[in-house]
């Protein structure tokens, strides 16, 4: 590929990678992913040792150790876009020699965990649950502006949601990845249930909420909670995971995402105070990863 030019690999005068502003050797090998940059803190807090904390706009990052694991908890904001940055800039600081601007000759693996919080589509899953995204729908678009995306995609699925969804959302297909299945029974084990996880490019209007404007679609979110697929449903909606596993895999790292439900999208109910139930995931994805 030879040297990548400044407009497209950006380092600040400091260099820091442009967004994150973590410079290489600051970021461990397992990161732990929050959208929320407080949530970092709470990650941070079961560390035995903090060893560099930076903060730009919604990224927050603290790399520290935990039970002699070196972990990063970074946050990422809201939104499948922000994945995009996140992930590219973190492979940056571990495969491309930023003296140089070329890719490194040993390619640097990484292991990324997302918790986050998610609305549950079927009544068996209730608020307080744990939800593995063994698959994410991606209806935000981000991966289609990468090659070779089919060779990753699971297209027989793909087909399925349009048809049984009958699809009227122009200008716009949704995609289907897998998390990495490796990591997938590393942290969710038997005991965190694997769903099919929507990830939206938006929160009201893309999951079906309508508070003043009418939706393209009123019965979308009926037709997505009947949805079934070799014996799966759809299980739950967020904004991140179908970003996160789909440039994770075409770039060889390993990436899941594991949410809390905190809304019942089917009885209208909802929870705003979840923070018990995220100290708790952490703590387990934690001694997982």
């Amino acid at each position: 590929m030879g040297t990548i030019p400044a407009s497209e690999l950006i380092i600040n005068e400091d260099g820091s990678i442009f967004h994150l502003h973590l410079k290489p050797g600051q970021v461990a090998d397992k990161i732990i992913l929050v959208g929320d940059p407080e949530r970092v803190n709470s990650v941070a807090s079961f560390f035995d040792y903090q060893e560099c904390e930076v903060s730009s706009r919604e990224f927050h990052s603290i790399t520290g150790t935990y039970q002699g694991k070196r972990i990063t908890a970074l946050s990422h904001g809201i939104g499948s876009d922000n994945i995009d940055i996140v992930l590219t800039e973190l492979d940056a600081l571990v495969n491309i020699d930023f003296e140089t601007r070329t890719i490194k000759n040993q390619f640097t693996p990484l292991t990324l965990v997302r918790v986050g919080t998610s609305g549950s589509l079927q009544p068996e899953l209730t608020i307080g649950n744990y939800v593995a995204a063994e698959k994410s729908i991606g209806f935000d678009g981000v991966l289609y502006f990468y090659a070779n995306t089919e060779k990753i995609r699971d297209l027989s699925l793909e087909k399925a949601l349009l048809e049984q969804l009958d699809w009227k959302i122009e200008g716009l297909k949704p995609y289907v990845v897998s998390a990495d299945e490796s990591l997938i029974r590393q942290i969710a084990r038997n005991d965190i249930h694997k769903g099919y996880t929507i990830a939206a490019n938006g929160f009201y209007g893309p999951q079906g909420r309508k508070v003043r404007l009418a939706l393209r679609d009123p019965f979308l979110n009926s037709k997505i909670e009947q949805f079934h697929f070799n014996g799966k449903k759809i299980t739950n909606y967020e904004m991140e995971s179908s970003s996160l596993a789909g440039l994770a895999t075409l770039m060889g790292h390993r990436a899941m995402t594991v949410c809390c439900i905190i809304a019942g999208r089917v009885n209208h109910r909802m929870n705003t105070e979840y923070k018990g139930n995220m100290t708790d995931l952490i703590d387990t994805v934690l001694q997982r990863i």
